[in-house]
C-alpha cells in the first residue's frame, strides 16, 4: 500500500470520530507508564498547604487508605492499606524487606522484564536469598516454570511476581500463579506488583497477600507515594523482619493505625492531589469506567500504528491496554532519538524501549489521556515520519 493511501485512510478513520486534531495544552502529553498526564482538578488540589498534623489531612489518609480498598474490592477487616513515602519501588522494596524473616527465608522471584528483574536487584542488595526465573519478555511468565519452582523442594517465604511488566505490557496470568503457590507453598506470601495495572485491569486478591502499586499511574495521581496493600494476619506476623527503618510496613501500618499520622513527613501535596484523583476515578465508573477509556485509547493507537506497518513486540493474547511496545523499524532514515524528539517537539512524549530481546519504543495509553489525545499523536507521528523520509508502511 502506497504512503499516500495509509495517510488518507488513517485521517479519514480519525475525521470520522470527529476529532480535529488540535489538542491545544501548555504541557506535553505524556504517552508514558507514569509519570502521568493528570487532570486540572487533581493539578489543582496541590495549591493548598497543609500540615501533616492537621485534622482534615489525617481524615485524608484514612480515606484514602479504605478508598484504596475498595478499589481492590477486598474486605476492610481481612486487609489494611499502607501508604509509604516515595516511588513505587519503595514500596515495592518494603515488601520485600517486611514479609521476608532476616534468618532462613527465601523468596521467589518469577521474572520477564525489567521490573521484575528488579526485585532480583532489591534482594542482591539488601541480602535476601533468592531463586529466581528469568523468562523472555514477550510472553507471560510459564505456568510450568512456576510449577517446578514450587513443588522443587524448597521452603520460601515469599513469592513475587509483576502484573502487568511495563517494560513490554505483558500480562503474566497472577490469579494462576497465586493459586499454585496456595496449593504448593501454602507458608509462603504471595506478593503482586500492580504498579501500572492496579485500577484498571481486574485482579482477584483470594490468594494475594500483598499488594503494591503507586499513586501516580492507573489512579492518575501524582509522584510522591507508593502503597502496600495487606493481608492483616500476614503482616502481623511480619513484625521484626525489615531490615530497614523507613521501609518497615508494620511499623507503618501500626503508627497509622494509632495516630493516623505517617512515621515521617508525608507528601502533602501529593496525598491531596491523590484524593481528588480518587473522586475523579469512581466519577469515571471505577475501574470499570477506566479500563474502558483505556481500552478505547489503545484500540485506537493499535489500528493507526498497524496501518502504518509497526509492529508490536507483545503477540496479542498476552498484551494488555496499559502500555504498548513497538519494535523499530528496518530502514535506514529512522532513529529513535530524532523520532522521540521530534515528537516531543510537537508534545506528544512517548518513551524508549526498555526491553533486551528487541530494539522498541513504547507508548502508553494511561493517565488523563482520550481517543482525540490518540488521534492528535497518529497525526503526529505520521508527520514525523514523513519529516524523517521514512517510508510509510513502515519496512521490517
Amino acid at each position: 500500500m502506497a504512503t499516500n493511501q495509509v495517510i488518507s485512510e488513517i485521517i479519514e478513520t480519525i475525521q470520522k470520530r470527529s476529532m480535529g486534531p488540535k489538542v491545544v495544552s501548555e504541557d506535553k502529553k505524556l504517552f508514558t507508564p507514569g509519570p502521568l498526564t493528570t487532570s486540572p482538578g487533581v493539578k489543582n488540589a496541590m495549591l493548598r498547604d497543609m500540615g501533616s498534623r492537621d485534622a482534615e489531612f489525617i481524615s485524608t489518609i484514612q480515606s484514602i487508605r479504605q478508598g484504596l480498598l475498595k478499589v481492590a474490592n477486598v474486605d476492610p477487616e481481612v486487609w489494611t492499606t499502607v501508604p509509604m513515602q516515595g516511588s513505587g519501588t519503595f514500596s515495592v522494596e518494603a515488601v520485600v524487606q517486611t514479609a521476608t524473616p532476616r534468618n532462613n527465608s527465601k523468596i521467589l522471584i518469577l521474572a520477564n522484564g525489567a521490573y521484575g528483574k528488579r526485585m532480583m536487584k532489591v534482594c542482591q542488595t539488601c541480602g535476601i536469598d533468592y531463586d529466581s526465573n528469568v523468562t523472555t519478555e514477550t510472553l507471560p511468565v510459564p505456568i510450568a516454570d512456576v510449577t517446578k519452582w514450587l513443588t522443587s523442594g524448597a521452603k520460601y517465604s515469599l513469592v513475587a511476581i509483576v502484573h502487568c511488566e511495563t517494560s513490554s505490557g505483558v500480562i503474566n496470568p497472577v490469579e494462576e500463579i497465586a493459586a499454585l503457590s496456595r496449593k504448593y507453598q501454602p507458608n509462603a506470601c504471595v506478593f503482586v506488583d500492580a504498579m501500572s495495572s492496579f485500577g484498571a485491569i481486574p485482579l482477584a486478591l483470594d490468594n494475594v497477600d500483598f499488594l503494591v502499586s503507586s499513586a501516580n499511574k492507573c489512579l492518575q495521581g501524582v509522584p510522591g507515594f507508593g502503597y502496600a496493600l495487606c493481608r492483616k494476619s500476614k503482616l502481623a506476623a511480619c513484625k521484626g523482619n525489615c531490615r530497614s527503618l523507613s521501609l518497615d510496613l508494620v511499623d507503618q501500618a501500626e503508627n497509622l493505625d494509632k495516630t493516623g499520622q505517617f512515621r515521617f513527613t508525608p507528601p502533602t501535596h501529593t496525598i491531596l492531589a491523590f484524593s481528588k484523583a480518587l473522586d475523579e476515578f469512581w466519577a469515571e465508573g471505577g475501574l470499570e469506567g477506566r479500563a474502558r477509556r483505556y481500552t478505547e485509547n489503545r484500540n485506537i493507537l493499535k489500528e493507526a500504528l498497524g496501518k502504518m506497518g509497526f509492529k508490536e513486540l507483545v503477540p496479542d493474547a498476552h498484551a494488555g491496554y496499559i502500555i504498548t511496545s513497538y519494535i523499530c523499524p528496518n530502514d535506514a532514515n529512522f532513529d529513535f532519538k530524532k523520532f522521540y524528539s521530534l515528537l516531543s517537539d510537537q508534545g506528544q512524549c512517548i518513551y524508549p524501549g526498555k526491553v533486551t530481546d528487541a530494539d522498541t519504543f513504547r507508548i502508553g495509553n494511561i493517565g488523563d489521556l482520550f481517543p482525540k489525545d490518540m488521534d492528535h499523536l497518529v497525526v503526529c507521528i505520521m508527520k514525523v515520519l514523513l519529516q524523517m523520509e521514512v517510508r510509510i508502511p513502515v519496512q521490517y
